[in-house]
C-alpha cells in the first residue's frame, strides 16, 4: 500500500500550469513544510532542520482548487501517494525526484486561526458564523453518558458528521 499523510505549511503560492491537447489539464506544484515530531532542539544542534520540505503534485480538480485558494503559509492536510521518477539533466547527471501526488487537500485550521499566526483550534472545513466557530472553540463538557454536550449556537450543518 502507498499512502502519505502530510499536515504542513505551504512554502510558497502553487505554481499552476495548464497542459496542452484536447482537454487542458491543470497541474499544480506546492512544497509543504512538515514539522519532525519529538525533535526538540537540544544544546549543541542548533542549526538541526526541524521540518521536511515535501514536494506535492495536483492534478486536474484538485490543480484548480490549489490555484484558487491555496497561498504561502496555509496549513493544508494532504493525502496522495509517493511517486518516485528519476531524469538526465543538461549536465548528463541522473536526478532522482521524490514527490507526493495528491489524492485530497483540506485545510487544517479556519482563516481566522492563520490570520492570529496559526494559533487556534484546528479544523477541517467552514463555519457559516463566527458564533458558531467561537462556541466550537469553548471547552466541551461531559455529559456523563460517555458523550460530550454540544454548546449552544452550534446547529447540525456546522458539525462534521450527520
Amino acid at each position: 500500500m502507498n499512502k502519505v499523510i502530510l499536515c504542513g505549511r505551504l512554502t510558497r503560492d502553487p505554481e499552476v500550469r495548464y497542459s496542452q491537447g484536447d482537454r487542458q489539464m491543470a497541474i499544480a506544484r506546492y512544497t509543504l513544510a512538515v514539522d519532525r515530531r519529538g525533535r526538540g532542539r537540544q544544546q549543541g544542534q542548533q542549526n538541526e532542520q526541524t521540518a521536511d520540505f515535501i514536494q506535492c503534485v495536483a492534478f486536474d480538480r484538485a490543480a484548480e482548487f490549489a490555484e484558487k485558494y491555496l497561498r504561502q503559509g496555509t496549513k493544508m492536510l494532504v493525502t496522495g501517494r509517493i511517486q518516485t521518477g528519476s531524469y538526465t539533466n543538461r549536465d548528463g547527471q541522473r536526478v532522482y525526484t521524490t514527490e507526493v501526488i495528491v489524492e485530497d487537500q483540506e485545510f487544517a485550521e479556519s482563516k481566522n486561526a492563520a490570520s492570529q499566526g496559526g494559533s487556534g483550534a484546528s479544523f477541517s472545513g467552514s463555519f457559516r458564523d463566527s458564533e458558531a466557530a467561537s462556541a466550537m472553540q469553548a471547552p466541551l463538557q461531559d455529559a456523563g453518558d460517555g458523550f460530550m454536550n454540544i454548546p449552544d449556537g452550534v446547529d447540525d450543518e456546522g458539525l462534521p458528521f450527520n
